[in-house]
């Protein structure tokens, strides 16, 4: 790459302070209004069952380019492009009537009474950990929108308070980050519930830093890939985000082991929300009350591993956090949570009112934490670069309040998803309430971001991507999104999981 080119683009992302919290939280809202105006499509319309290609067309118009639109020719307006999602999903309300079963995938009718020796038998053949729609649904589209980022952030059509921030604000991508961390904690809790469920021996702690670590293995050498890829072409790169060797493949791969030990200290503790914010308030306290504060954002980068890559060191403390506070939630959601005296509906019921009162619980704290709120908050600035405090509960309150979203969206347009009193149908109703893209993206969730990540080197290597126009960065940007979403597409429909995470 060419030197003087090189330095403008490291410029392009660099002294960067970022946007407004409402801001973004406009911009986000786009992909929960997308898949609002599909669920009623879906709902009253049967519109995507069976999956032509018409359908997949408006599938990928919805949840794929309408949260690219919202990142970059609507992104001073996202309320108007959201009112534009809006208005023909109420026209289609206004004009259909609700459907108790779907026509065209025609799920099997439920019961509408089941008498207490039935509901017995039917929860003991059901499946304890369900797939849930919403679930689905919300890492599908935090994957899409991180997907979009990575290398829109390289166009001029992407605003720069998008962009990561140098060192305190808070931004799009910054956002992103931290949510793609969350949402592994939160299907991490799965695994953690099978144990539980099943009874299983207690494993030793030994023996199971020793399996993360194995599962670590391929996060660790993609990103050694990326770091000599990096380094061996070139490329233009932003130390101080991760630092000079660190990136953020390392900071998924050491993830797993470090999240065994707390496993072990979950015996001691038995709320993960505690132990997430135990790590967020003492790492706080050191920096705060040391010099590592200040070591990682103004000290002389040294000659020592540790000060070429201190925010990725730091920083990963943070993470862990999150990917902590992720899990606890997956815990509470992930369950069926029914049993003879708990019915379909008020499982439902308890999921909502716990999403609900974690995201209203975390939004108060970060409220406390990063502002003043009339004279009680500490006031402390959001910095992803540190993955401080405040960004640790910034980054859980938007994401349970996601969660709440999309879970309130499948209730109440898609209510056999989560009724089923018999195993019988029960894929057919996930799979009715489900868009095929989204469940294409959340099943080679890591595999489609490796892919991006891939793309995203090429279209750098051979596009000045700065000198790019409007209408030819989003040629650019139309023509990547029908790649990675064909290729999520593809690999669905031949049944292929790429890499088992």
């Amino acid at each position: 790459m060419d030197s003087s080119y090189k330095a403008r683009k490291e410029a392009f992302v660099s002294g960067l302070a970022g946007g407004t919290i409402l801001e973004i939280n406009s911009v986000t809202l786009v992909a929960p209004v997308s898949v609002f105006l599909w669920s009623v499509l879906q709902s009253r319309l049967s519109f995507f069952a069976p999956y032509s290609a018409a359908a997949l067309v408006v599938d990928f118009l919805l949840n794929v380019l309408a949260i690219l639109f919202a990142t970059t020719l609507y992104s001073s307006a996202p309320l108007l492009l959201n009112l534009l999602l809006i208005s023909p999903a109420i026209l289609v309300l206004l004009n259909t009537k609700s459907r108790r079963i779907p026509q065209k995938a025609k799920p099997p009718r439920q019961s509408a009474i089941v008498e207490q020796d039935d509901s017995k038998h039917a929860q003991g053949s059901l499946e304890p950990l369900p797939i849930h729609p919403f679930l689905t649904t919300y890492r599908a589209a935090m994957m899409i929108i991180t997907c979009i980022a990575i290398l829109a952030v390289d166009f001029r059509v992407f605003p720069r308070r998008f962009a990561k921030v140098e060192n305190w604000g808070t931004s799009l991508m910054d956002l992103g980050v931290g949510s793609f961390v969350f949402s592994g904690g939160v299907v991490s809790a799965r695994s953690l519930l099978k144990n539980r469920i099943h009874g299983s021996r207690k494993i030793p702690l030994i023996q199971r830093l020793m399996a993360s670590t194995r599962h670590s293995i391929p996060l660790l050498v993609l990103g050694l890939i990326r770091l000599y890829s990096v380094k061996g072409l070139d490329y233009a790169e932003h130390v101080t985000e991760y630092g000079v060797h660190w990136n953020f493949f390392f900071t998924l791969g050491f993830l797993p082991p470090f999240v065994e030990i707390f496993d072990a200290l979950a015996v001691l503790i038995p709320s993960y929300e505690l132990l997430s914010l135990g790590i967020a308030v003492l790492y706080q306290i050191a920096l705060e009350s040391t010099d590592l504060k200040s070591y990682i954002l103004v000290s002389p980068r040294g000659p020592s591993l540790l000060s070429k890559n201190r925010e990725g060191v730091f920083s990963f403390l943070g993470y862990l956090a999150i990917f902590l506070a992720g899990r606890a939630i997956g815990i509470r959601i992930i369950p069926r949570g029914t049993s003879p005296s708990r019915n379909p509906q008020q499982a439902r019921k308890g999921v909502l009112m716990s999403l609900g009162i974690q995201a209203l619980a975390w939004i108060s704290l970060f409220a406390l934490n990063s502002t003043y709120a009339m004279g009680y908050g500490a006031n402390i600035p959001v910095s992803r670069r540190l993955a401080n405090m405040p960004y640790v509960l910034w980054v859980a309150a938007f994401n349970n309040a996601q969660l709440f979203v999309f879970c309130l969206l499948e209730t109440v347009f898609f209510p056999a998803a989560h009724r089923t009193t018999t195993k019988d149908g029960d894929s057919e109703r996930v799979t009715f309430a489900t868009s095929r893209i989204m469940l294409a993206f959340n099943k080679n969730s890591l595999a489609i971001f490796l892919l991006a990540n891939l793309l995203t080197g090429a279209v750098n290597l051979s596009v000045s991507t700065l000198d790019a126009s409007t209408a030819q960065a989003m040629a650019i940007l139309i023509g990547y999104s029908s790649i990675i979403t064909g290729t999520a597409v593809a690999l669905d429909y031949a049944n292929i999981k790429v890499l088992p995470f």
